[in-house]
C-alpha cells in the first residue's frame, strides 16, 4: 500500500487542510532578477557528483524559510550538459533521509541506468550510472522518480535541466551564449502559507486534478525579470510543474518561433502566438527582442479537470486548496515572467534563421509491426474506490489497472516499430514514455505534421492520439521502462505501467 498524502506546510510537524492558510501576501516580490543555474559539462573523465540535499529557502523577502530539497543546492539543481557520442559519468549521492531515484527524462539510455522507480537510492547510498549519449541535440531534464513520492520530491525541488549538445552537427544558427541569449526557463507553480512557507497538498481535488499552486516560479524565483540583449533570444522552456498546463503568450502579441521540442530541433522555425506546454514537455522558442523595451510572458488558466473545471477559477478556490494565480488580463491570464531588454548588449543572432542545419532527423520508422491501445482514467479515484493516496489512489489506472512494481505490463522488441493509441477517458493527461522519442501521427483522427511538433517523449492527450515509436535500448525485468501520466499525483497514485525491451 502506498503512503497516504496529506496537506502540509513543507517540513512542518503538523498537517493542515484549510485553504485560509494560503494567501497572496508576497505578490509584491515579483520582478527579482532571473536566476541562471550553473551549467556543468559532464563527461567520461571523472564522475560528476550530484548530491541530493536538504536545505532551506525563503522564496519571499521577509517570508519564513521553507525546508526544500535539491541537487547540489537548496532548490532544483544545475543544468547538466552532455555531448553526443560521449559517455557521461555521474555519481548521484543521496544525502536525504528518504530514498529517491534520478530519472534522465528524455535521454535514450538502457533501463538499468534510466533512473525509474526500480533504481532506488537509499539514504547515504551512491548510484553511479554511465550514460552513453547517442541522440540529437535537445533540451531534456532530470528528476526524482521514486514511486509514491515523485510528486512531493519534484515539488520540494528535486529536478533540473539536462542539455544534449551535438558538436559534430553543422552549426544551427541559433543563439548559443548560455545565460545571455540562450536562457533556461524552468516553470513551476507553487502554493505558500501566509508566512511564506511552501505548502503541498495531495488530497481530494488536488489528487484528482493534480496539485496546482497560485504563485509562478521560474528557475526558483517568483515571476522574475530577465534582461536579454537586443536581438534574437532562445528560450529553453521546461514545464516542471506537478500538474499545471501552461498556455503561454506574450502580452504585446509578439510571435514566438518554435525551433525545438522534446526530442530535438525542428527543420524550420514554426511561428506561433500561443504555446501550450503540459507537465514534462519542453520547447525551444526564439523571441525577437531587437526593438528593445519590455515584454511580459503570460499564461491562460489551466481548466483541465475531471470535474469539468468546477474546482476553481481566477481568484477562487482551486485544485490544491489554493487560488489560481492572480489574473492580469482578460480571461484570467496571469503573469509568468517579465523581460526588459538590455540595450547595452547585442545578441549574437539578429535575424530568424530560415532553416536549422542540425535539426533532428525526420521519421523513418516504417510500418508498425505491433499496435497497442491505452486508456488513461481517473474515474475510480473520483468514485473513491480502492486504496492509496487519500483513500483514492488505486482508481488511477491505465487500461483499468493501477501500477504494480512487480508486474510487467508489456514486452517490446528492440528495433521493431510500434503504433500506440492513447486515449484520455475523463480529462487531458500528459503521457510520457521512457527510453525513446516518438512521432505524433494523429490527434483525434487528424493527421499531425511532424514539421510542427518534431520528436516527442511527452504528449498531451486530450481525446485520442496515435504515436509511432521504436525502441533501440534494452530494458530488462529488474529495470524496466515506464509509461505514465506526467501529472505527478496521478503517476504516484497508479496511472503508470512498465515494460521491457529485449
Amino acid at each position: 500500500m502506498q503512503p497516504a498524502r496529506r496537506s502540509v506546510l513543507i517540513g512542518a510537524a503538523t498537517a493542515v487542510a484549510v485553504p485560509w492558510l494560503i494567501g497572496r501576501a508576497w505578490a509584491a516580490d515579483a520582478g527579482t532578477p532571473l536566476p541562471i543555474p550553473d551549467a556543468i559539462q559532464v563527461g567520461a573523465s571523472g564522475a560528476h557528483v550530484l548530491q541530493a540535499v536538504e536545505g532551506t529557502r525563503a522564496f519571499f523577502a521577509g517570508g519564513a524559510p521553507s525546508p526544500v530539497k535539491g541537487f547540489g543546492q537548496a532548490y532544483l539543481g544545475p543544468v547538466l550538459r552532455v555531448r553526443r557520442g560521449t559517455t557521461a559519468r555521474i555519481d548521484v549521492l543521496n544525502r536525504l533521509s528518504e530514498p529517491i531515484t534520478t530519472h534522465w527524462h528524455g535521454l535514450h539510455v538502457p533501463g538499468e541506468v534510466d533512473g525509474g522507480p526500480h533504481a532506488e537510492i537509499r539514504p547515504g547510498a551512491r548510484w553511479s550510472p554511465s550514460l552513453e549519449v547517442n541522440q540529437s541535440a535537445a533540451t531534456l531534464w532530470y528528476h526524482s522518480h521514486q514511486h509514491g513520492a515523485t510528486a512531493p520530491h519534484v515539488y520540494a525541488g528535486l529536478a533540473g535541466m539536462l542539455i544534449v549538445d551535438d558538436s559534430d552537427a553543422p552549426p544551427s544558427g541559433l543563439p548559443a551564449n548560455y545565460g545571455i541569449d540562450d536562457l533556461p526557463i524552468i516553470i513551476q507553480d507553487r502554493a505558500f502559507a501566509r508566512d511564506g512557507r511552501l505548502v503541498y497538498n495531495a488530497m481530494g481535488p488536488a489528487m484528482m486534478a493534480g496539485f496546482r499552486g497560485d504563485h509562478i516560479l521560474v528557475n526558483g524565483a517568483v515571476r522574475p525579470l530577465a534582461t536579454p540583449p537586443a536581438g534574437i533570444v532562445r528560450l529553453r522552456i521546461l514545464n516542471a510543474s506537478n500538474a499545471r498546463i501552461y498556455h503561454l503568450r506574450f502580452e504585446d502579441g509578439r510571435a514566438m518561433h518554435l525551433v525545438g521540442s522534446d526530442g530535438g530541433l525542428l527543420r524550420r522555425p514554426v511561428p506561433m502566438r500561443r504555446l501550450t506546454l503540459a507537465t514534462g514537455e519542453r520547447a525551444e522558442v526564439l523571441v525577437d527582442f531587437g526593438s528593445g523595451g519590455s515584454a511580459r510572458l503570460l499564461s491562460e488558466p489551466d481548466r483541465n479537470s475531471p470535474m469539468g473545471g468546477v474546482m476553481g477559477g481566477p481568484g477562487g478556490m482551486a485544485r490544491g486548496m489554493a487560488a489560481e494565480p492572480e489574473p492580469v488580463a482578460d480571461g484570467g491570464a496571469f503573469e509568468v515572467m517579465r523581460f526588459k531588454v538590455d540595450t547595452s548588449r547585442t545578441a549574437g543572432v539578429r535575424a530568424l534563421p530560415e532553416a536549422i542545419a542540425d535539426a533532428a532527423p525526420a521519421p523513418a520508422l516504417g510500418e508498425p509491426v505491433r499496435r497497442r491501445r491505452f486508456v488513461l482514467d481517473t474515474h475510480g479515484a473520483m468514485m473513491g474506490g480502492g486504496r492509496g493516496q487519500g483513500g483514492m489512489g488505486m482508481g488511477m489506472t491505465i487500461n483499468g489497472r493501477s501500477f504494480d512494481m512487480s508486474r510487467i505490463d508489456l514486452r517490446a522488441r528492440r528495433g521493431e516499430t510500434e503504433l500506440w493509441q492513447v486515449r484520455a477517458g475523463d480529462m487531458a493527461h500528459p503521457f510520457h514514455v521512457h527510453g525513446t522519442s516518438f512521432q505524433v501521427v494523429s490527434r483525434n483522427g487528424v493527421a499531425v505534421d511532424f514539421a510542427t511538433t518534431g520528436w516527442k517523449d511527452t504528449v498531451l492527450v486530450d481525446g485520442v492520439v496515435e504515436l509511432l515509436m521504436r525502441f533501440e535500448r534494452q530494458a530488462g525485468e529488474q529495470a524496466p521502462y515506464m509509461y505514465h501520466c506526467h501529472i505527478l499525483e496521478h503517476e504516484d497514485a497508479g496511472m503508470m505501467g512498465q515494460f521491457t525491451v529485449g
